[in-house]
C-alpha cells in the first residue's frame, strides 16, 4: 500500500559523499571491494557525526561499497539509529575500474580507450547519468518517506551525487569534472515538502581537512 504523504511535512534527505580513500597507487577503484577509508578519511567520517549530532537525523543508509559504509557508521552510532545498505546508492559502473586513469594524462593517446570515449554526454565510458539520477533519486525517495518529518543521510559518491544534483536543478548531465562541487565528505542537502522537493543546500564539514591535490586534479571514480 503506498505511503500517503501529508503535503505540507518537512523532510531533509543530506546526500553525503564518503570521506577520502586510502588509495596509494591511484587506481580507479569504482566498484571494486576492499577500499577503505584512510586515516584522514575516518577523521572525515567523524566530522560527518559531529555534523549530524545536533540534527533530527532518524534514517541513515549508504551505498554497499566499504568507503560509503564506513563513512555512515559513525553518523549512524553518534544518532543512535541502525545502519542500512541501498544498492542504488552505489558507485557508477566504469570501463576504466581497476586501471590508472585521470584526467589529462594522455588518454586519448591510448588506441584501446578510444571506442569508449565517444561520447561524453551519455556517458559512453559508463554508467548513463540519466540512470544515475534514476535510482539515486528513487533512494532518496525511499529515505524521506522512511524519515518523514525528520532528516535522513544517504552516504553515496561523488558522480551519483553531482548529477543527482545536476538533474534537480534543471542543469544538463554533461559537465567538467574538475568543476564539481562535491568534495570528500560534502553534504548535499535536498529539502522536501510533502513529496515536492523545493531547495537545495551545499555544505563541507571537512573542509580544513581535504588535501590539496583534492582541489587541483580530478581522478575519476572518487
Amino acid at each position: 500500500m503506498t505511503q500517503q504523504i501529508d503535503p505540507g511535512v518537512k523532510t531533509v534527505v543530506h546526500l553525503m559523499r564518503h570521506g577520502e580513500v586510502f588509495n596509494p597507487e591511484g587506481i580507479l577503484y569504482g566498484r571494486l571491494p576492499d577500499f577503505h577509508l584512510s586515516e584522514l578519511g575516518r577523521k572525515m567520517a567523524e566530522r560527518g557525526a559531529e555534523f549530524f549530532a545536533e540534527r533530527d537525523v532518524t534514517y541513515v543508509v549508504a551505498s554497499p561499497l566499504d568507503r560509503a559504509q564506513e563513512t555512515a557508521a559513525p553518523i549512524a552510532a553518534r544518532r543512535d539509529v541502525e545502519l542500512a545498505t541501498d544498492g542504488r546508492l552505489i558507485e557508477a559502473s566504469n570501463f576504466f575500474e581497476g586501471k590508472k586513469f585521470s584526467v589529462g594524462d594522455g588518454v586519448l593517446k591510448r588506441p584501446a580507450t578510444w571506442p569508449k570515449l565517444y561520447n561524453p554526454f551519455r556517458p559512453s565510458w559508463g554508467e548513463p547519468y540519466k540512470e544515475q539520477v534514476a535510482r539515486v533519486r528513487a533512494a532518496l525517495e525511499a529515505a524521506r518517506d522512511k524519515a518523514l518529518g525528520h532528516e535522513a543521510v544517504c552516504v553515496s559518491h561523488q558522480l551519483p551525487i553531482w548529477v543527482s544534483r545536476l538533474a534537480a536543478e534543471h542543469r544538463p548531465l554533461w559537465h567538467d569534472p574538475r568543476k564539481r562541487e562535491c568534495s570528500l565528505a560534502s553534504v548535499t542537502s535536498f529539502h522536501y515538502v510533502g513529496t515536492q522537493l523545493v531547495g537545495l543546500e551545499y555544505h563541507e564539514p571537512s573542509k580544513d581537512l581535504l588535501p590539496v591535490k583534492t582541489t587541483k586534479k580530478f581522478v575519476a571514480g572518487a
